[in-house]
């Protein structure tokens, strides 16, 4: 089964918490044992999975990619958004989680989070649950 979460991204790059849709999504499959695949379909976006207490964690983290991947740094790709195809390399375009007893086992202070690096825009999140 897979479920389509749609997000409206903020200006430049942003860390959006999808925890609430993708526990949503799995809750309503049904699945009480398995995997909850959730994937970005974007070149300029990632998934990751973090602190979901302190905001100041978004923060950071956005704070140092943006050190390690400059916005001008010289790129040839003619559309300007090289930094962002580089951050959503870093951060990966996937992450995948068990599912026990109907829920998605995360850890106390986890978070599922889109990570865009290129907005503001429309995008998608496919949330892919297998199981039984």
């Amino acid at each position: 089964m897979i479920v389509t979460i749609s997000i409206s991204t903020s200006p430049g790059d942003s860390m959006n918490d999808i925890s609430s849709g993708v526990s949503a999504a799995v809750a309503d499959s049904g699945v009480e044992e398995g995997l909850c695949l959730i994937s970005s379909p974007h070149t300029t976006a990632g998934i990751t999975i973090n602190e979901n207490a302190d905001p100041d964690v978004k923060t950071d983290m956005l704070m140092e990619l943006g050190k390690l991947v400059p916005l001008n740094d010289g790129y040839r790709h003619m559309e300007g958004n090289s930094a962002a195809h580089l951050k959503a390399t870093l951060t990966g375009l996937s992450v995948t989680l068990p599912i026990s007893e109907g829920c998605l086992v995360l850890g106390t202070w986890q978070g599922i989070y889109f990570c865009d690096y290129d907005g503001p825009r429309q995008r998608r999140v496919l949330v892919t649950i297998i199981g039984r």
